[in-house]
């Protein structure tokens, strides 16, 4: 309690660290007090202590975080500990309201600050993956993001942080850890996330990041709905700005631009109507696929407030990802897509699915997508390794382990050679020399790392570069302004696009609301979640495609969805319908319960199309 003012103080205004780099002495020795998190501290020796070390300049936090990077996991987990009672702690003390935000709580800002140099050292400390391979390297894509960045109205929306002041002086990106010493979710708090205004928040984040703190500034600790929520605020913001454009392109120059992106299409020719269409928006104008996205289907009278979007997205994936198609490979062990490497269709074909995976979190849709997670590490900036082939490879993953682990004469054993031979989606036989001559050159005790290295980057990269390259290009011609890469790790946007696989309907059962006469003690609303309680996996899927135009769970869970259910006129024989842009399922007051799982069933099955009740 009396070190600290005093540690604060000559790090403020004597800087004592740049004449004595020894001072960073004092917060190792006291880190190192394992009582640190009992209630004695909590209250104001640890506060004042968290203070001061967020005192300390950038070189010192680099020292301290690699310094911290050789502890072992319950030595680290000791110190998250720490950080995060104290969090907790100030975080259930306190009343926190839209006047009153964690924001300006000094001490939970001050904690997660310390909580942030322990992050950094958590992942140093792990598996890591820091040699240079960016995906994004091409001539094309630096000028495109140069034009972009050079107009005007872009200005104050590109404000914010993108890369963290310690990612530079550490020369180290998050993305470049595998695996960390401690799981990821141990850095997550729940009590700030409960109290957190994530549209205050994206606010600091965005225009006063220099005057007020965000959290969205240490997305490890934040839940992934919370980050989702912001990066759907980032992305509504987008969307008016480019309306805002277009209103004025309107009134200055004369010019009928559509404010929004705007797909007709026709359900027997999807793929030809919608590719063809954002062809020529890439093309024209790019920015164009900034805005909001709004489908038709020809012949219906659907008005699209987000359901008509939800189901054009399932249609095309269906399509696009049919194997007779030949753009990708499944693979039934690991019921997982990947790119096939003598597809047939051209650049463009990939491109405009990067395009469609793009517009999709932009525009806050879940997709049926089954991409192994190096898809999403690849998006991020890196290349794939051989601990990537575990999840996208595994018997391949496994048979390289076996010859680097291989102890006997791997020459004279396996008689194995520097080329790789596989079969095409009609079985014709390819093979690949991985070194020049490499038919006569054999896999040794002594070159088989090298073998496994050139092995893995030809399956990963090599092969499927021109493939990726396009659809990378896609992917970012959308999402290149968001704050995606800062705040979403690989696993997480995998999540924001293909939603939870955990179907909790009791979650969903508590967060529904009812109307028109409806209550929850409503004998046919005990009737209804009694019979969807009771449905298969299947049905549930089917369920939900029905009624709120997914069949996955959002970030976050079914607990997130605003069911609401409502009266829509007494018994009658008619089927239940849905307002699938709003979540909104009308429910006939049916006399019985086996009518009412009757007329359900037969809705949820054979519902598809839009019409106007």
């Amino acid at each position: 309690m009396y070190l600290s003012p005093d540690v604060e103080c000559d790090l403020s205004y004597h800087n004592a660290y740049n004449r004595d780099s020894n001072y960073l002495n004092v917060f190792i020795i006291v880190m190192e007090n394992h009582n640190l998190h009992s209630p004695e501290y909590l209250e104001s020796a640890l506060p004042m202590f968290c203070k001061a070390m967020c005192k300390l300049p950038l070189s010192a936090q680099a020292n301290l975080i690699q310094l911290w990077s050789t502890y072992s996991s319950n030595d680290t987990r000791r110190m998250i500990e720490v950080f995060q009672q104290l969090i907790t702690y100030k975080v259930i003390s306190n009343d926190y309201s839209s006047r009153n935000l964690v924001n300006e709580d000094d001490v939970v800002v001050a904690a997660t600050k310390c909580l942030k140099l322990v992050y950094y050292a958590n992942l140093l400390g792990g598996v890591l993956t820091l040699e240079n391979d960016d995906e994004e390297s091409s001539q094309e894509t630096r000028e495109r993001n140069l034009q972009q960045n050079l107009l005007i109205e872009d200005t104050n929306y590109k404000k914010g942080p993108r890369v963290d002041p310690l990612e530079k002086i550490l020369n180290f990106k998050t993305i470049d850890c595998c695996r960390p010493v401690v799981p990821y979710d141990e850095f997550v708090n729940e009590s700030l996330n409960n109290v957190l205004a994530v549209d205050k928040d994206y606010i600091f984040f965005k225009v006063d990041s220099e005057k007020k703190f965000s959290f969205l500034t240490c997305p490890f600790l934040l839940t992934p709905y919370t980050k989702s929520q912001g990066l759907y605020y980032d992305n509504r913001i987008r969307m008016f700005s480019e309306r805002r454009i277009t209103v004025l392109y309107n009134l200055v120059q004369g010019q009928q631009v559509q404010p929004y992106l705007r797909l007709k299409v026709r359900r027997d020719h999807m793929i030809d109507d919608a590719l063809v269409r954002l062809e020529m928006i890439a093309t024209e104008n790019p920015s164009d696929l900034k805005k909001q996205l709004y489908v038709e289907f020809e012949g219906e009278q659907g008005v699209d407030e987000g359901g008509v979007s939800k189901e054009f997205f399932q249609l095309v994936v269906e399509e696009i990802f049919n194997p007779d198609i030949g753009m990708f490979t499944y693979d039934s062990y690991t019921k997982q897509f990947w790119f096939n490497p003598t597809s047939f269709e051209n650049d463009g074909q990939f491109t405009l699915i990067g395009i469609v995976l793009g517009l999709a979190i932009y525009n806050h849709c879940i997709l049926d997508v089954h991409f192994p997670m190096v898809v999403y590490r690849k998006l991020m900036g890196k290349k794939g390794t051989l601990e990537d082939l575990a999840d996208s490879h595994p018997v391949l993953y496994r048979s390289l382990k076996d010859v680097l682990e291989y102890e006997g004469n791997l020459e004279e054993d396996m008689m194995i050679t520097f080329k790789v031979s596989y079969n095409d989606l009609f079985g014709v036989p390819i093979t690949h020399n991985l070194k020049e001559s490499s038919e006569d050159i054999p896999v040794t005790n002594q070159n088989k790392k090298e073998f496994v290295q050139l092995y893995t980057n030809y399956i990963l990269n090599q092969s499927v570069e021109k493939q990726f390259r396009a659809f990378n290009r896609g992917f970012h011609m959308v999402t290149n302004e968001s704050p995606l890469k800062y705040l979403f790790r690989p696993e997480e946007i995998e999540q924001l696009i293909c939603g939870s696989k955990n179907l909790d309907f009791h979650a969903l059962e508590e967060a529904t609301e009812y109307d028109g006469g409806f209550t929850k003690e409503s004998r046919i609303v005990r009737d209804f979640w009694g019979i969807t309680h009771s449905l298969p996996e299947e049905q549930k899927r089917q369920f939900l495609q029905f009624t709120t135009g997914s069949d996955r769970a959002p970030v976050g869970g079914l607990g997130k969805i605003k069911l609401i259910i409502t009266k829509n006129g007494p018994d009658s024989d008619r089927l239940p319908t849905t307002h699938t842009c709003f979540n909104v399922l009308l429910l006939p007051d049916y006399s019985t319960k086996d009518k009412l799982k009757e007329r359900l069933l037969k809705a949820i099955t054979y519902s598809k199309g839009f019409g106007m009740l």
